[in-house]
């Protein structure tokens, strides 16, 4: 008699146990799930009776017709009754399939699938995602052996399978190679969606004796669809194959039910290339149960099955005892447990190696710490599991001593005589590996990195490729850092091993962490994988520090981030790794030193390139940047060098390149070993001030491109007191200034004078243009009088030393008059400025932009003045005359434009105002990003018009909008901050918003009383409006609360 277990797992007498004679030749596991109130025995039991059903409304019809699904009484606590039975039973899994399919080892899994209620719901003990779960566990832990695995799942049991594997682990999904669906349902539909799915099925399990659990029965379709879902992914990342038979046969007999159980629409995953679908001429209960051979069912079930084992090869009764006695395996370590990820790589080598017959050499190529070895590691492993006739070799090709090492232990293995007076034993071993008495063999070269060793390229004493086989029946898998050798040995069959992705990284560091409980904070764990950069050699070190001092992963971030020392301290500690070499260093910065190394020694040019790369911004590095070095052949070579290792990356559609962030940080602590490295900051700072581009518009490209890489190499040399800094300060701050990033301006250009200041005389040129720049700088920042202050010395000084025409001498006061303007002083701004304009006219041409600017700037201060209608006249003809020569969105252009809409709208041309600012800031949304000072200013501007117009409603959207950017990027005390808020506390006020209004220019008054002197002319306007406001609300009855203003 037959014990089954009603639930977990039963392994049948005869496919593998401890007494099966054959178990030697098993080398596939087929597991067979029942579905709704069925039974790991009874779902797949026939009989002769059951095949010549009896009348409708017999008992032995309705037994037969619940059989599939109703749990039986247990084998092992059966009656004399049941016994007598059995013996006429036919038990298919184990009276057919276990004999044809001798290569098979037939498991049958049982669940508790009596009942129903909560079946279909989610966070229930009895549910289907608990059944999934369930087997997950115990497919890992009772099928112990890891050869293939097939399911054969019926109804119900297929979505339980479905849940399983998208719960189940890395080595268990690629195990799985094949699902035989028989009639299950995967999806619902318009017309048949999961409520109306289930019921069928409970309706064949349970008759009309189970009516209301049939009609009050719950179903959570999304649980059901998640579990599609996320198992159609699994499939196909892991190209599991899927079989799917559909009812050929409506239910009948059952009230309600006139239809199949499971529609065609639903019984099929809808996956053209990797699923096959046929229907099998049987109802719902009948295609799980065969009376002999020749059923359908059986015939359609044991092809499909017979045709995966041959062409997966693993039909040969002898195959696995052959390969046992004719391979041989030199592998230098275990199985790394702790793999995880890299499945479509490893799913690519197998395509080119394995199952196509094209490639014969391929080489992963990638970064030092990305995981090349682990790959080819679990590739060896997968070969030696699923194709026994491959002896496998591995070969490290360190250094020449442990490559010819790795020879003499494949010579050993394989019996191959040496006599170590005679021929070289690597020249033994190739030629063997060239015979047909090897068969056929994997021959893994690992860390193939070094140009002498691997090419011999400057020496005579050879390479390791004249040791290379070269064989019909042989593979050559290849890693290596350096592309160019990736090339050399496999020409075009080269994979690159990239980072892992953030899913890959996460079970990674979980596999190698001991207190799991750390991952907890998943915020903590994702910005600690983003500081290692997904670098898998970067997540074991720090792995292993973790479990070593048990810190908390935000104890480690801190340490990560504290300080450049603290990072380069943790990059550089060793760990234990038992899959990397003992003689191999496994810290991340150690790993690159050795590259570095090979590269200083064989490209100087590239080791002088990676030693400038250290100083600067690791990521968008534009060619342009870099040192140039001649003849242009020996610059591309060098760049190649650094591209071949991986170090540099170059962005696609664009001449600029990424550096790896652990890779920079690296290459400090490599060059404080071989370079003094304040010399190379001050080759660095030259280099940067003699190429950095003037802050002229047309330069914008270019200086935004260059400045990441300037910041960073400033903040970085703190302690270099050299001129070319210092120029490269005041080159960095005035594009700055001019992209409207006044506040970092200012910072660098102050650093820039403070050094001049303490080293050269008042009247020196170079101290007098910085003191000039950051008074710019100042004023646009909102510090209007420091601006005066120091432009007025300025201005004495170059009255002193320098022509009336000088240009430097005209630049400084108009510089002046613009600061006079922004203080209110206005009758001295226009004093200034008309001196400016006088003698600009007579010494340059009428378009020059200068003399264009400051007619601007004087049309500017005569409306301060009052003088509007002088302005328009003004800036009318400075507009017509800009038309001219410059571009429609130049920025001169679009200024103008903008300062003439200013005066129309002073001048009640209100429409034409608005009309020309719309223009303005239309053109500027193309060119501007949303917080640039012009396109804020300009909309600001246009929001006034609109109020003046009686377009309220556009005024208070562009306001709000203006005021909301602003308040992001400006300091609160910023006057154009505050312009805006103040403009938008009069669109409220307008609009009816009174309490907005007035609340806002409170807040106006109050800032600018810190900030501005008590007769500042924007000082006051918000003040007496705000006067003005309240004498307005008492005059109409209202409570506002007066404030002293």
């Amino acid at each position: 008699m037959l014990d089954v277990n009603r639930i977990g797992f039963t392994e049948l007498p005869g496919t593998g146990g401890a007494g099966d004679r054959s178990l030697g030749s098993k080398s596939v596991n087929i597991i067979l799930v029942h579905g709704l109130r069925g039974h790991p025995y009874k779902t797949w039991t026939s009989n002769e009776k059951a095949d010549n059903p009896p009348a409708v409304g017999s008992s032995s019809w309705l037994q037969k017709f619940q059989s599939p699904f109703k749990s039986p009484t247990p084998p092992s606590e059966s009656n004399s009754t049941e016994n007598d039975r059995r013996q006429q039973d036919v038990f298919w899994p184990l009276e057919f399939l276990a004999k044809d399919i001798f290569e098979a080892r037939v498991w049958t899994y049982g669940y508790n699938a009596d009942v129903i209620g909560g079946l279909f719901k989610a966070n229930n003990k009895n549910s289907v995602s608990g059944h999934g779960r369930d087997l997950a566990v115990r497919l890992e832990r009772d099928v112990g052996n890891e050869d293939p695995i097939v399911f054969l799942a019926h109804s119900l049991g297929g979505i339980v399978v479905k849940d399983a594997i998208r719960r189940s682990s890395e080595a268990c999904r690629r195990r799985i190679k094949l699902i035989i669906f028989l009639g299950t349902p995967h999806r619902g539909s318009s017309w048949t969606g999961w409520g109306k799915i289930a019921s069928n099925l409970a309706r064949v399990a349970l008759q009309d004796s189970h009516k209301k659990i049939i009609e009050t029965l719950e179903v959570d379709s999304e649980v059901l669809e998640n579990i599609h879902d996320e198992f159609v992914q699994v499939v196909s990342e892991y190209d599991i194959r899927i079989h799917s038979f559909q009812e050929g046969r409506a239910m009948s007999g059952i009230k309600g039910l006139d239809e199949k159980v499971v529609s065609d629409f639903s019984s099929k995953l809808g996956l053209p290339k990797t699923e096959t679908v046929e229907s099998i001429d049987a109802n719902h209960m009948q295609m799980a149960r065969c009376t002999n051979r020749s059923d359908e069912s059986y015939r359609f079930v044991a092809g499909v099955l017979k045709q995966f084992l041959k062409n997966a090869g693993l039909n040969s009764r002898h195959q696995a005892e052959v390969s046992c006695s004719t391979t041989s395996y030199c592998i230098p370590f275990l199985r790394n447990q702790h793999f995880v990820g890299r499945t479509k790589k490893l799913k690519e080598l197998e395509e080119k190696l394995m199952i196509s017959s094209h490639c014969q050499k391929l080489a992963l190529v990638g970064l030092g710490g990305v995981g090349k070895t682990q790959v080819a590691l679990q590739f060896a492993y997968t070969v030696k599991e699923h194709w026994h006739e491959y002896s496998i070799f591995w070969a490290p090709a360190i250094s020449a001593e442990s490559f010819e090492q790795a020879y003499r232990d494949i010579a050993t293995q394989c019996s191959i005589a040496l006599d170590p007076n005679q021929e070289d034993p690597k020249e033994s071993v190739r030629r063997y590996l060239n015979s047909d008495s090897a068969g056929k063999w994997l021959l893994i070269v690992d860390n193939a990195d070094d140009e002498e060793i691997v090419l011999g390229k400057s020496s005579d004493s050879g390479s390791l490729t004249d040791y290379l086989p070269q064989s019909q029946n042989g593979l050559t898998l290849f890693t290596t850092r350096h592309r160019e050798i990736a090339v050399s040995l496999a020409r075009n069959e080269v994979v690159e091993v990239q980072e892992m992705d953030q899913e890959e990284a996460e079970a990674f560091l979980k596999q190698s962490l001991i207190q799991k409980e750390m991952l907890h904070n998943q915020e903590k764990t994702t910005e600690l994988l983003n500081e290692l950069a997904f670098l898998p050699l970067a997540i074991a070190q720090a792995a292993a520090y973790l479990n070593a001092m048990q810190n908390s992963i935000p104890e480690y971030l801190s340490l990560l981030r504290s300080t450049e020392q603290d990072t380069v301290s943790l990059l550089s500690r060793e760990f234990c790794d038992h899959t990397r070499y003992k003689t191999s260093k496994n810290s991340v910065a150690a790993t690159w030193l050795v590259s570095f190394d090979q590269i200083r020694r064989s490209d100087s040019v590239a080791a002088d390139l990676l030693s400038f790369l250290s100083c600067i911004e690791y990521k968008a590095i534009p060619r342009s940047i870099l040192p140039s070095v001649d003849p242009e052949e020996r610059m591309v070579r060098a760049v190649g060098t650094l591209r071949a290792y991986a170090f540099i990356t170059r962005r696609e559609d664009s001449d600029s390149y990424d550096m790896h962030r652990l890779v920079h940080l690296a290459t400090k602590v490599w060059l404080d070993k071989h370079s003094a490295r304040d010399a190379l900051n001050e080759k660095v700072a030259t280099h940067l001030a003699e190429i950095f581009p003037l802050d002229d518009y047309s330069n914008r490209v270019i200086w935004r491109e260059y400045l990441p890489h300037a910041l960073q190499f400033l903040r970085n040399t703190k302690t270099l007191d050299i001129e070319a800094r210092y120029d490269l300060c005041i080159a960095v701050g005035r594009c700055l200034r001019v992209d409207g990033r006044d506040g970092e301006a200012v910072l660098w250009l102050s650093k820039c004078f403070l050094w001049r200041q303490g080293r050269y005389p008042e009247d020196h040129p170079s101290l007098l243009s910085s003191q000039h720049a950051l008074a710019v700088a100042y004023e646009a920042d909102g510090q209007v009088k420091e601006a005066v202050k120091l432009l007025q010395q300025v201005v004495i000084i170059r009255e002193k030393v320098l022509r009336e025409d000088h240009p430097d001498r005209l630049a400084s006061q108009y510089a002046l008059a613009l600061v006079y303007q922004a203080d209110g002083q206005v009758k001295e701004a226009v004093k200034l400025i008309e001196h400016v304009v006088v003698i600009r006219e007579k010494v340059l041409r009428e378009d020059h932009p200068d003399r264009l600017a400051s007619q601007q700037t004087l049309a500017i201060v005569y409306q301060a003045d009052g003088q509007v209608k002088e302005a328009v006249k003004l800036l009318e003809h400075l507009v017509i005359t800009r038309q001219k020569v410059l571009k429609e969105d130049h920025p001169l252009l679009l200024s103008s434009q903008h300062t003439l809409a200013w005066a129309y709208e002073e001048n009640g041309q209100v429409k034409e105002a608005v009309m020309l600012l719309e223009h303005v800031v239309a053109i500027q949304k193309k060119i501007y990003k949303e917080d640039y000072p012009n396109r804020l200013a300009s909309q600001h501007e246009l929001a006034g018009a609109y109020v003046t117009n009686g377009q309220v409603k556009e005024a208070f959207r562009l306001l709000q909008h203006v005021v909301a950017i602003k308040e992001k990027v400006f300091t609160e005390d910023h006057t154009s901050r505050l312009a805006s808020q103040h403009e938008l506390a009069r669109v409220y006020y307008a609009d009816g918003q009174v309490k907005e209004a007035v609340k806002l220019l409170e807040h106006v008054v109050a800032i600018k009383k810190k900030a501005l002197r008590v007769d500042h002319p924007d000082r006051l306007i918000s003040q007496n409006m705000l006067l003005d406001w309240y004498a307005e609300q008492r005059s109409e009855g209202g409570d506002e609360t007066e404030t002293s203003v």
